[in-house]
């Protein structure tokens, strides 16, 4: 099957454009994607300029490209209409109907879709990722009570990107913890965890992967044996059931699927909204 490659266009960060792109692609099994984030185009000519590369790439390949647009004004939309690539564009499918329903129009104003204009949710976010920073890995655990959320696990399943996305995305305050071997040996709690037992929640994931990720990062001795990997996954969820600590398994799910899941069976408050 042909590789396709897929172009987001924004003209801001192109984070928008790339989530809900990448939501839709992951619907398609079995097919390759070579992306391209073509972010800021703010100007006519730097409109010009990306659709002369989304041609060049249409000329070169079999396949057309797909293209994922969050770009707000309409004369550089209209730039990419007749671009050789499907053009999926978000803003004018979803702004036309609503300004229909809510009898007005919209302001076509950008930086909105994060909340830019929006200073108090903006600093939320700062002070939580740097408390997600502060907070990794266990390195520094006086001052959990600050905590919205304490996400516990044995090294590699995850817990790092997961806290950092609670962080910017809503602006939950949360700290990781790595369950060491003789934690995992004891099968008790770690007692500096036990009064933020409410706090806790624990991420796992497949032995397989979990040997895949800890070889890319340290392959001799046994910190990516399987069967060193498969007595702590083990250890861990024994620990969190005897505890009574939610967790999910991290092993098919973006990094927004697992965030998603923990907040809906928390009662962890979205500090920021989208």
């Amino acid at each position: 099957m042909a590789r396709r490659t897929i172009f987001f266009l924004s003209d801001q960060t192109g984070v928008t454009a790339e989530t809900l792109g990448h939501s839709l692609l992951t619907q398609f099994d079995g097919h390759q994607f070579d992306q391209i984030t073509l972010p800021f185009i703010d100007t006519v000519d730097k409109a010009e300029a990306a659709v002369r590369q989304i041609n060049a790439v249409a000329a070169e390949q079999s396949e057309r490209p797909i293209i994922f647009s969050t770009l707000v004004h309409d004369h550089l939309r209209e730039r990419f209409l007749h671009a050789s690539g499907l053009f999926l564009d978000f803003f004018n499918t979803f702004l036309g109907p609503l300004e229909l329903e809510l009898q007005t129009t919209s302001s076509h104003t950008v930086g909105r879709t994060h909340g830019i204009n929006d200073s108090g949710a903006y600093d939320r976010r700062i002070e939580a990722t740097n408390f997600a920073l502060n907070y990794d890995d266990g390195g520094k655990t006086h001052g959990y009570e600050r905590a919205d959320l304490i996400l516990v696990g044995v090294s590699r399943s995850g817990k790092t990107p997961t806290c950092l996305y609670l962080a910017l995305t809503y602006g939950v305050f949360a700290a990781n913890y790595p369950l060491a071997e003789d934690e995992l040996e004891s099968g008790d709690l770690p007692k500096l965890l036990q009064p933020y037992r409410e706090k806790l929640f624990g991420l796992t994931i497949t032995a397989e992967r979990l040997v895949k990720i800890r070889k890319e990062r340290r392959s001799a001795g046994r910190y990516a044996s399987p069967r060193q990997v498969t007595f702590e996954l083990r250890a861990a969820e024994s620990m969190f059931k005897r505890w009574q600590i939610p967790y999910v398994d991290t092993t098919s799910f973006l990094i927004e699927e697992i965030s998603s899941t923990i907040l809906s069976k928390t009662n962890v408050e979205r500090r920021v909204r989208l």
